[in-house]
């Protein structure tokens, strides 16, 4: 490798993240597990020499030590060798983390996507983990509750605050307008007029309308008589005139009433079968489509159509970020509570919390399916932009304490498979 290779390696390399509190208790149990296999290889080195040339039963001892120091520095080579050449001295198949880390990087990247980030698997963790349940439960606590809205609220205002101004109008100008004039609204509009007078959700409207016209007859006769009066004929005396207005107008008045007051009233269900009928004529009627989309060109080609869009929205606006920024006002209050019976439904309600969790590992298992090759890459372009040796210390600081337990293994199980090839021998 060239030194300018060299060179490139090392500025594309990121060191690894630095240690934190867990990594030094984890230094700590390593070196006290290096030091208990490093410590049985001494002992099995002391008691082969102690023993060495002694007949009888110290010589089953002395084979058993030395299989022992065998078996202990077999397994101590091996465990080095996936981090470091041992001992410094460059064996072939050695520091194999460092030397393969992108091959192991691969590898572990593709056991993670084949093994855990699948759509099965991710979909029925989701599904046990009951995600709807205990948010239902988390939430049902009013402070919970009113936490969510305390952090919401600020996130919420800075987004309205932002949406508004020459943005908005030319949004409204340019994308909103023109899209409403090419899509026909003349059947929509007739299929909720339907809709509307179907469920009667009108006759809110049409009482305050009657009651508002009854109070407008009571509160200026004047102006009822002179409109009335304008229609009388020129030959009239003006007595006849002012009793006959007069009359006419206490009867304008007591029909008023008469309508406010019985909801079964047939101007009431004339004004019912007329809006039935519009909207059906809104639908189907070709004439009555065609005049509907006249009055919406005529309406949408006012000049002031766009910056009236934009001042109902400013108004609205400013109340909205006025009861946001209030803890006791109205909307605030309202959203604790619609959060408190959404809470209730989530945790009592099987079907809408099954459903839930349906629609989250769904969503959870198409994310998988999307992106979990780019989740999973992660893994090896991180360990690819890490040092090799520095690497190959981190693995060995996660792993490398149970991997002493080998070494300490292999020296019992080498003393002992010596001990039973020695009394095997001495049999034979």
């Amino acid at each position: 490798m060239t030194a300018a290779t060299r060179t490139t390696e090392q500025t594309r390399h990121t060191p690894v993240p630095s240690l934190g509190p867990d990594d030094a208790a984890r230094r700590a149990n390593l070196r006290r597990m290096r030091l208990m296999a490093s410590g049985l290889l001494v002992l099995a080195a002391i008691v082969f020499v102690l023993t060495h040339g002694r007949d009888g039963a110290w010589g089953y001892v002395n084979a058993a030590s030395e299989a022992a120091m065998v078996g202990a520095v077999a397994d101590w080579f091996a465990v080095t060798a996936l981090f470091r050449h041992p001992l410094g001295i460059p064996v072939p198949h050695t520091a194999i983390i460092p030397r393969r880390k992108e091959m192991l990087a691969r590898s572990l990247e593709h056991f993670v996507a084949e093994n855990f980030l699948t759509e099965p698997t991710i979909r029925e963790k989701v599904l046990d983990a009951e995600v709807t349940a205990r948010l239902g439960e988390w939430l049902s606590d009013p402070v919970n509750a009113e936490r969510v809205i305390q952090e919401a609220s600020p996130l919420a205002a800075r987004a309205l605050e932002r949406v508004g101004g020459a943005d908005l109008q030319a949004f409204v100008e340019q994308t909103l307008l023109p899209r409403v004039r090419r899509e026909p609204l003349s059947p929509l509009a007739g299929h909720l007029l339907e809709a509307v007078v179907e469920d009667r959700a009108h006759q809110g409207l049409m009482d305050i309308g009657f009651r508002e016209l009854h109070s407008w007859l009571v509160a200026h006769p004047s102006e009822v008589n002179r409109i009335i009066g304008a229609r009388a004929p020129w030959w009239s005396p003006t007595w006849v005139d002012d009793m006959v207005v007069g009359r006419i107008y206490q009867e304008l008045v007591a029909w008023a009433k008469e309508i406010d007051d019985n909801k079964g009233h047939r101007v009431r269900q004339a004004l019912d079968s007329y809006l039935a009928d519009l909207a059906q004529d809104m639908q189907h009627d070709p004439d009555t489509m065609a005049n509907a989309e006249r009055l919406k060109e005529r309406i949408l080609e006012h000049p002031q159509v766009g910056p009236s869009v934009v001042a109902v929205w400013d108004a609205v606006k400013i109340v909205l970020l006025e009861q946001l920024g209030d803890p006791h006002g109205q909307l605030r209050t309202r959203l604790a509570e619609e959060l408190g019976d959404l809470a209730e439904r989530m945790i009592h309600d099987d079907t809408m919390r099954a459903r839930l969790d349906a629609w989250g590992a769904d969503a959870a298992a198409l994310l998988i399916s999307r992106y979990g090759a780019e989740l999973t890459s992660v893994i090896s372009h991180t360990i690819d932009r890490w040092d090799g040796r520095d690497a190959a210390d981190r693995i060995e600081l996660h792993v490398g304490r149970d991997l002493q337990f080998i070494r300490i293994n292999g020296t019992v199980v080498g003393g002992l498979v010596g001990l039973l090839i020695h009394t095997v021998s001495q049999l034979l």
